[in-house]
């Protein structure tokens, strides 16, 4: 297999590019102990030692470290993994791997999630920002159920007078360009347009 270039990561990695197949991403003390230059061939055998047993091993422990600080879905673990240079087959890998074990659930994080800001962040909004994170929309409706289960309920009303009060509006003396303009940051916030004219257009909404 012939090495057509060779790119600097970092200055302690580098990506190589071999004529067919992908790049993957090696330390340069890496590079020097299977001697990869550009223009010349790599060995079949050093070649499956890469792919088969080192960066596989690495994209284990790199998945595992990152688990261990924080929650991730199984979408922004990929990505923290394509990132680091990973090939496709070697992250697919990895991620089976973390999975065998229940470190990645995207239900548990979707749950947690919802737990964590249920009180702060409209439904719509919630949702949003899972989905954003890699969640689909049949394990976010599960944890909504999840969650609802519990005991979980949301007041939208509750959550937009207590914006409407950090912003120092008020509903009485409020010109229409006022109320227009926090109809406006209530909606970008993910609150229905119902829930948002209920409390901010409603001449007799007293809070």
């Amino acid at each position: 297999m012939k090495i057509t270039e060779i790119e600097e990561v970092s200055k302690a990695r580098v990506r190589v590019i071999p004529e067919e197949g992908p790049a993957f991403v090696l330390y340069r003390g890496e590079l020097r102990s299977f001697r990869i230059r550009v223009g010349e061939e790599l060995e079949e055998g050093d070649y499956r030692s890469i792919m088969e047993e080192i960066l596989p091993r690495r994209a284990k422990l790199r998945a595992m470290n990152l688990l261990k600080s924080r929650a991730y879905t199984v979408r922004q673990l990929r990505d923290k993994l394509k990132a680091g240079g990973y090939p496709e087959e070697i992250i697919e890998d990895a991620l089976a791997y973390v999975d065998s074990y229940h470190y990645t659930d995207d239900c548990s994080y979707a749950l947690s999630f919802i737990r964590c800001y249920a009180d702060k962040r409209s439904r719509r909004r919630l949702e949003q920002d899972l989905l954003g994170r890699g969640v689909d929309r049949e394990t976010l409706e599960k944890a909504w159920r999840e969650w609802e289960e519990e005991g979980g309920e949301q007041d939208e009303q509750a959550m937009i007078r207590t914006l409407l009060e950090k912003k120092g509006f008020d509903p009485e003396s409020a010109d229409r360009k006022e109320r227009g303009r926090m109809y406006a940051f209530l909606c970008r916030r993910g609150f229905s347009g119902d829930q948002v004219r209920k409390a901010v257009l409603s001449e007799g909404y007293l809070g």
